[in-house]
């Protein structure tokens, strides 16, 4: 179906409206979930015996790429894939979420992604997503910004990097890119203690993730 430039504007007003309420949803559904985790293992304390071989192998840091291979991240170990799907005007949006947890460390390795209809993907404003991704992170974390910054993917998709810090003290570091009609968020949540350790995991890991174009 062909939109006329009102019809298509109207439309695009309509969802940009929507989109900050359907962002806030999935982000609050996926931190929410990995804070607790992360929370959780903040709290134990420090275990002495030393790692099993086979744990240690288990969570051997490698290429992971999911079952639709549009992208491809560094990830310690097989990550544990959920999945939610929302109903909305515009369809049904999935999200995906990736995580990985080493053993005895207060931290997570998250790739989360949802994909829009088709024709919210060709008109949407790739710079208005990431704006409105940002403030539904900070406002469904009740987090305050430390760091921000443009960016883009490898292949030239325009990104954005944020680093914030929530009420408890949990600190996340996300980059943000949108290509073709996917919103995908690729996040690191730790502690203050557990971050001055992890500086070149994360810093890896984030640099390693790559988009991947449709064949």
């Amino acid at each position: 179906m062909t939109l006329t430039p009102l019809t298509r504007l109207k439309f695009r007003n309509k969802i940009q409206g929507f989109l900050p309420f359907l962002t806030a949803a999935l982000i609050f559904a996926l931190t929410t979930t990995v804070e607790t985790s992360v929370e959780a293992r903040s709290s134990r304390k420090p275990s002495a015996p030393k790692p099993d071989p086979s744990e240690v192998e288990k969570f051997r840091w490698k290429v992971f790429t999911p079952s639709d291979g549009r992208f491809s991240v560094l990830m310690p170990g097989q990550p544990k894939v959920t999945s939610q799907t929302q109903r909305t005007f515009m369809g049904e949006i999935n999200l995906q979420v990736f995580i990985a947890q080493p053993p005895r460390q207060e931290v997570a390795y998250v790739v989360a992604f949802n994909d829009f209809p088709d024709s919210y993907g060709q008109m949407a404003d790739p710079e208005e997503v990431l704006k409105n991704a940002q403030q539904m992170a900070l406002k469904t974390t009740k987090s305050n910004l430390l760091t921000e910054k443009s960016i883009r993917s490898s292949n030239g998709h325009p990104g954005r990097e944020i680093e914030y810090i929530n009420a408890g003290g949990k600190i996340t570091r996300n980059r943000l890119y949108f290509a073709e009609g996917r919103l995908y968020q690729v996040m690191v949540i730790t502690t203050k203690r557990q971050q001055k350790f992890l500086t070149k995991s994360i810093a890896g890991y984030l640099n390693s993730f790559n988009v991947v174009l449709k064949k």
